[in-house]
């Protein structure tokens, strides 16, 4: 078969489609990726994959979207694919819109995350509402990573057979690793316990509670590793990680997009994910395959990963004094953080194995 991956940037192409991509063509199909241009398509493309960029904008500007919608349609008119499916709430949208008009045999679409489910303004919610109500119908194949997001698309009249298939990541890849532990903290000259948090940096990944958090851990450092996307809106965060640096000193450390994220997840201690809204978010499952304890928010996605006193702590989305207490219980017992984080792998490897994951979702679209 003809298959075409659609998503929005090469951020989510890259780190939530690719995997999906090589298992298809594993199987003998025809991959073809469609996504905004940037700089990490570089991979997908040494290895082979055909991807096309049409002019897609993350926003709700009805021009920028009508013309990204004229550009999509025209390429699938002429590809004439078996299988289209879309991904990320805008892009999903248009991807299915597109691949109905020109007659595709196969329109599928995988939720990574409601906007109705998100803050911000009612209008935008009762907007994302009504389109997701709309594209459900012409939907064949609906999929979401999360399980409460499944229930949420059959209670709201959504699609009437949604399909939680999950995320997942290479347990040969994230995992504990002595030797990259020694090497990392020597090179960035990590002493006591050191959490982590991966996440762009924008304000909705609660990095200005995690920060201000961390003023009430005088022994531990925090390594911020991420970086924030041209198409990211919002204000920015520079004021926030320049008081935290006066505040924090060398006990803040600003890593930047890193291609070793598994490593650094080996050489730190815990790590923390506290967003305001999330869909079944990678970085966790990474960090709980490399063994470390979670700390993350009580919110959908992230509290189907974490078993809050198990595997880490839930604590409310948007407070950092909970935060702060959660990772300073942590921080305090070295103990605690190797039995949560055991506990943690064991799940990761039993429920968010990238292989079997990635199968399921080959299987449920007939691949």
């Amino acid at each position: 078969m003809r298959i075409c991956q659609i998503t929005n940037v090469d951020f989510s192409l890259r780190h939530f489609l690719l995997p999906l991509m090589r298992g298809a063509r594993a199987r003998g199909h025809e991959v073809v990726g469609v996504c905004a241009e940037g700089p990490l398509l570089d991979l997908p493309r040494a290895e082979g994959f055909r991807i096309h960029t049409p002019r897609f904008a993350r926003s709700l500007n009805p021009l920028a979207q009508g013309r990204a919608f004229a550009e999509l349609r025209g390429f699938l008119a002429r590809e004439k694919f078996d299988l289209v499916h879309g991904h990320m709430p805008i892009s999903g949208l248009l991807a299915r819109a597109a691949a109905r008009s020109v007659g595709t045999a196969h329109i599928a679409y995988t939720c990574h995350g409601f906007l109705f489910n998100q803050p911000g303004p009612a209008w935008r919610r009762q907007l994302s509402l009504a389109l997701e109500r709309a594209a459900g119908p012409i939907t064949h194949t609906y999929m979401t990573v999360s399980e409460e997001e499944a229930a949420d698309a059959k209670r709201l009249g959504i699609h009437r057979n949604p399909i939680a298939i999950g995320n997942g990541r290479d347990p040969a890849i994230f995992r504990p690793d002595a030797a990259a532990r020694a090497r990392l903290r020597a090179e960035l000259g990590a002493e006591g316990c050191v959490v982590m948090g991966t996440a762009r940096l924008v304000r909705h990944k609660g990095w200005p509670e995690l920060l201000l958090a961390m003023r009430d851990l005088p022994g531990a450092t925090l390594w911020v590793v991420g970086e924030r996307l041209s198409s990211d809106h919002g204000d920015d965060l520079d004021g926030d990680f320049a008081e935290a640096a006066r505040l924090l000193g060398p006990r803040l450390k600003m890593l930047g997009y890193r291609h070793d994220v598994a490593a650094l997840l080996a050489a730190a201690d815990i790590f923390c994910l506290p967003s305001h809204f999330e869909g079944l978010p990678m970085s966790i499952i990474e960090a709980m395959l490399a063994g470390l304890p979670v700390v993350a928010t009580d919110i959908r996605g992230p509290r189907e990963q974490v078993v809050d006193g198990q595997t880490g702590f839930l604590v409310p989305a948007g407070e950092a004094a909970p935060l702060a207490q959660a990772l300073g219980r942590l921080v305090a017992e070295p103990g605690l953080r190797a039995r949560l984080g055991a506990a943690g792998r064991e799940r990761a490897l039993e429920r968010f194995d990238e292989a079997r994951v990635v199968g399921r979702t080959l299987d449920v679209l007939g691949l």
